[in-house]
């Protein structure tokens, strides 16, 4: 049988949508893995719409929370990567990683809410103190809003 992402070619290449109940047959890991495969093939929108799928049918899953958080920071769509990094960090409580504490960070920079982003920037360091990304993107934060040099 086809994987998800490849059916999803074949069936767009002859002109026919997907349906959420085409998506529903496969798990959220599988939906991840086929976006993954759709971006490293160039096929953002199909990426993006199965992202949309995915999130309508498991929006309790890491896995999807997770794969489209990223779309949307591909995207630069800024609101929609804070919602859900925001709501995969609340998932991951305190397995939060650094990475997705960097990507909240940036998505509410370019989201324009440096206090925000400064704030996560904070809570970031707390847990992640000597990242040097983190470090970086505090001291910037900073300068942005205006504090000079911030004691840590």
């Amino acid at each position: 049988m086809p994987n998800l992402a490849q059916e999803l070619v074949f069936n767009a290449e002859a002109g026919r949508p997907f349906s959420t109940l085409q998506v529903s047959r496969f798990s959220p890991t599988e939906i991840r893995e086929a976006i993954q495969a759709l971006m490293g093939e160039d096929r953002d929108a199909l990426a993006y719409a199965l992202g949309d799928a995915g999130l309508a049918l498991y929006p309790d899953s890491e896995d999807i929370m997770a794969i489209t958080s990223l779309l949307a920071v591909v995207r630069e769509d800024w609101p929609q990567a804070v919602d859900l990094l925001r709501q995969l960090m609340e998932m991951q409580g305190d397995k939060a990683t650094v990475f997705t504490h960097s990507m909240l960070i940036r998505s509410l920079r370019c989201n324009l809410d440096l206090a925000e982003a400064f704030e996560a920037a904070g809570i970031a360091l707390a847990l992640f103190p000597d990242h040097p990304e983190l470090l970086k993107e505090y001291d910037a934060l900073a300068e942005a809003l205006g504090l000079g040099a911030v004691q840590r």
